[in-house]
């Protein structure tokens, strides 16, 4: 055992978890070399960071390839960003899109992550807490929605108003 594991174990002895850790320090210690076998071990700890960022990448991938409502949020996101850099409205503004947008975005991945695990966990079978999970994710990213157009709204309307009073 390395002592990465024996700190790892050690940890999760002290919340009465006995539990042997497979961990890789390296790309070199790890078992499978095959980048796409290599993936099939993701449920062990990522053995490097570039590893980890690839995962990670890799789901928000995931999300735009097969989820309508992430494109479409990245396009609004995109879209308001682009705005408000037209308009030239002051960095702190900037900064709250940006984060409105973010989060958004992240509540979109985290609907789909649970829209999956659910699926998994009922497979083809109708379950009323199953329902419940996913309504709840999914009302989650509307509220979050809502409030983005709203933020969106009082930070961009007002120069863009000015903007189309000045043009006529």
């Amino acid at each position: 055992m390395t002592e990465s594991t024996n700190r790892k174990t050690s940890f999760l002895s002290l919340l009465n978890v006995d539990v042997q850790l497979p961990i890789a320090n390296t790309a070199i210690d790890c078992p499978v070399t095959n980048p796409k076998a290599r993936r099939s071990l993701a449920w062990q700890i990522a053995p490097n960071l570039f590893l980890s960022f690839k995962y990670a990448w890799a789901g928000v991938r995931y999300a735009f390839t097969t989820q309508r409502n992430f494109r479409i949020h990245t396009f609004i996101g995109i879209l308001a960003v682009s705005l408000g850099a037209f308009l030239e409205i002051r960095a702190i503004e900037m900064a709250v899109i940006v984060m409105t947008c973010a989060m958004v975005m992240v509540l979109e991945l985290l609907n789909t992550a649970i829209e999956s695990v659910v699926d998994l966990t009922v497979k083809q079978t109708y379950h009323e807490l199953a329902k419940i999970a996913k309504d709840c994710a999914a009302g989650a990213v509307l509220i979050s929605a809502i409030a983005a157009v709203m933020v969106a709204a009082f930070i961009l309307l007002p120069p863009l108003s000015q903007l189309i009073i000045s043009m006529l």
